[in-house]
């Protein structure tokens, strides 16, 4: 990035830091947009440049991630099952968060103990989260060649992917909220997941009544 570039990145992230500071000491619903941009010696009109409100700055996450996420699935490669190019691409962004200053891992942290208690705020965040999970099952049903409106499969299996992932990022933000743990727990997560499934169940044949046409075993 441009010098520019750099010093509206420092103040988009001051901003969001400053933010979550006062909403974990007073309360989301308590803390307003002159407060936040006072904090960081900014006026309120700077701060609508950045974000279009407290709400949306709250929620900045979840743009970035639904990005790396679809991103990241889209580069898999297509002969890959659709359930392992859906882990694979999920673990590329643990991962990369991995890879990341130890700092945006805890600005993260910081995100889901604020949305865990303010339950307005977090079905917000799961009302975005539902939108990314769209987009998803949309990319799934495309690797199996399947129309998602008559079969249930690429939303049932974002749905069980996506779970796992929010489990693994919820023990953590409950925990002690080192980096090292939140990878632990959503790598377990996803380990659980694959184990819960039978290999193949992404890729059985459906009848025309929407049912499965070979008789599945048991998951292991």
């Amino acid at each position: 990035m441009g010098l520019r570039e750099r010093k509206k990145h420092r103040t988009r992230l001051s901003l969001i830091d400053a933010a979550f500071e006062l909403f974990q000491a007073q309360g989301y619903e308590a803390t307003t947009v002159d407060q936040i941009a006072a904090a960081v010696e900014v006026s309120p009109r700077t701060f609508f440049r950045y974000f279009g409100s407290k709400e949306d700055l709250a929620l900045d996450f979840t743009v970035e991630y639904e990005d790396l996420i679809t991103t990241a699935l889209a580069a898999r490669p297509e002969e890959e099952p659709p359930f392992a190019a859906l882990t694979h691409a999920f673990r590329e962004f643990i991962h990369l968060m991995e890879t990341n200053a130890a700092e945006d891992t805890e600005r993260f942290l910081r995100h889901r103990r604020v949305l865990d208690a303010n339950p307005v705020l977090l079905a917000t965040s799961f009302a975005r989260m539902a939108e990314t999970e769209k987009k998803l099952t949309v990319e799934i049903a495309r690797r199996q060649g399947t129309d998602p409106v008559t079969d249930p499969r690429p939303r049932l299996l974002v749905a069980f992917v996506t779970s796992a992932v929010r489990v693994g990022f919820e023990c953590s933000a409950g925990g002690a909220g080192h980096l090292g743990s939140l990878v632990g727990n959503v790598e377990n997560a996803l380990s659980l997941t694959e184990e819960a499934l039978r290999p193949g169940w992404d890729q059985l044949s459906l009848g025309s009544s929407g049912q499965v046409a070979t008789k599945a075993s048991s998951p292991r």
